[in-house]
């Protein structure tokens, strides 16, 4: 079998497949400290084949922790640095000269590994052109990139990309499109307990990120059963009519808070959304519930699986009005804690 193919799940029980699961859980997080949650929320993201904006400071991991992530799925990592004068043929092709002064194109970031191409992270996305935009949201949404006078699919590509959020100059916000494209959006802390840190900063495994890279158990999760795991877990695990209904009213209290009965201290509810959550979104959140029960073992979802992955799910999807973008940052998260506590649980 080709790396490029699909490999076939029919043949394994779907509790090989969540043992296979949660060792690739446990190898990554034995290179990546501190990151469980994290940890557990790309798992989702991987299983439910979406993409992910990853959320932190500088120096915190997110680079080890996708190379430990793309090495326990067996497959190739590409990354690329977001930079203003960054074109979108840049991710597609390298000009170079050759020996002879002759003008060549070689294969970009994207294309190196050919299909194989399993993890592509896009460091500090934000500090690139729309135009770069458009090019990944293609790529996100049909895994498909033009190049070479042709389109080129990427079947097994996952996208993962970060964004600066400490510096503002030379930056070009994502456009609702493409933030609604990422099917999470994942935070990446500093660990915060001491032991954590201490072993952070003097034991000299943690200070060489290729070797710690290396000692990840290499295709734990075959990154080319995905396609077939991921749609095996969306048809088995059950979503009830009461469960059904409490996504349709938490959906219907994101978009109308104030229709909701969803209350903000100083806020006017009647004019702070502008953009609620996508039909896109709410599937989103449905599919991540899904992969959240089946990692906890059950065939079926609980309001527990929903509220596990709101925030992350949702969070990036909701547009204020203008008079509150500035305070999204703070406004958005209480937005969802207080849909969450205003409607009903079954």
């Amino acid at each position: 079998m080709s790396e490029a193919e699909t490999l076939p799940i029919e043949k394994d029980t779907m509790a090989d497949w969540r043992e296979r699961a949660l060792s690739f859980e446990r190898e990554v997080a034995g290179a990546v400290l501190g990151q469980g949650r994290a940890i557990r929320l790309i798992t989702v993201a991987i299983l439910a084949r979406g993409h992910a904006l990853l959320e932190g400071d500088v120096g915190v991991g997110k680079t080890t922790l996708l190379r430990a992530v793309a090495r326990a799925l067996g497959g190739p990592y590409a990354r690329v640095e977001g930079t203003i004068d960054l074109m979108p043929a840049d991710l597609v092709y390298h000009a170079s000269l050759t020996e002879e002064g002759r003008p060549r194109l070689d294969p970009g970031p994207v294309l190196r590994h050919g299909e194989a191409l399993s993890i592509f992270f896009f460091n500090e996305i934000n500090r690139a052109r729309p135009q770069v935009h458009a090019l990944l949201l293609r790529l996100m949404a049909e895994r498909v990139v033009g190049a070479f006078n042709r389109d080129m699919a990427l079947p097994h590509v996952l996208v993962f990309a970060d964004r600066n959020r400490l510096e503002r100059d030379e930056t070009f916000e994502l456009p609702a499109a493409a933030r609604d494209r990422f099917f999470m959006q994942v935070p990446i802390e500093a660990p915060r307990d001491p032991e954590i840190s201490r072993r952070l900063m003097f034991e000299t495994r943690f200070h060489d990120a290729d070797a710690l890279v290396e000692t990840v158990a290499p295709r734990v999760l075959d990154y080319r059963a995905l396609p077939g795991l991921a749609r095996r877990i969306q048809e088995e695990v059950r979503v009830s009519a009461h469960l059904q209904t409490y996504l349709v009213s938490l959906w219907q209290a994101l978009r109308d808070p104030a229709g909701g009965g969803v209350r903000l201290e100083g806020v006017d509810m009647a004019r702070l959304v502008q953009g609620g959550a996508s039909p896109r979104g709410m599937s989103a959140l449905a599919r991540a519930a899904r992969v959240h029960a089946w990692l906890a073992g059950r065939d079926h979802v609980l309001p527990e699986d929903v509220r596990a992955v709101f925030h992350e799910v949702l969070g990036h999807r909701v547009f204020l009005d203008s008079v509150y973008e500035h305070r999204a940052d703070a406004l958005i998260p209480r937005l969802l804690r207080a849909v969450l506590e205003a409607v009903a649980t079954p």
